[in-house]
């Protein structure tokens, strides 16, 4: 006799595999990007933009683009990885109701950023919004 073990997901129980990694909701309509280029405020340093607008309601959302003038598609998804894993770690800061795209601006041909320069400029760029709680 074979037995059968269905093993359902409960996504608010606490276990190993909820480990208070919130997810981040991402924008992916191309039309909510281009209002939030028009619309929005921003800041720029020397490897970032970030775009922000209000959207009225309880939760942020985040977009991630980088051109293709910034590389080939290891070089994007790799610096899009990074910029995703800063917000994560900054995100229990920022305020609730809020759109954001994050645009990965190319510099040099040489110049890799790392994740501890691309939370440094983040952090910097949402105190330069006014957005970035103060600790």
């Amino acid at each position: 006799m074979v037995e059968i073990i269905i093993l359902k997901h409960n996504p608010g129980a606490t276990g190993a595999g909820n480990k208070g990694m919130g997810k981040i909701i991402t924008i992916k309509n191309n039309r909510t990007f281009q209002i939030i280029y028009r619309k929005g405020r921003y800041a720029v340093s020397k490897s970032l933009t970030v775009y922000m607008l209000p959207n009225n309601l309880q939760i942020n959302r985040v977009g991630i683009t980088a051109s293709k003038n910034y590389g080939k598609s290891v070089k994007r998804n790799r610096i899009r990885r990074l910029i995703k894993e800063s917000y994560r770690a900054i995100h229990k800061n920022l305020p609730a109701g809020y759109d954001f795209v994050i645009v990965a601006r190319k510099r040099s041909e040489n110049d890799n950023p790392d994740f501890h320069k691309i939370y440094k400029e983040l952090d910097y760029l949402f105190r330069k919004l006014n957005v970035l709680k103060r600790e």
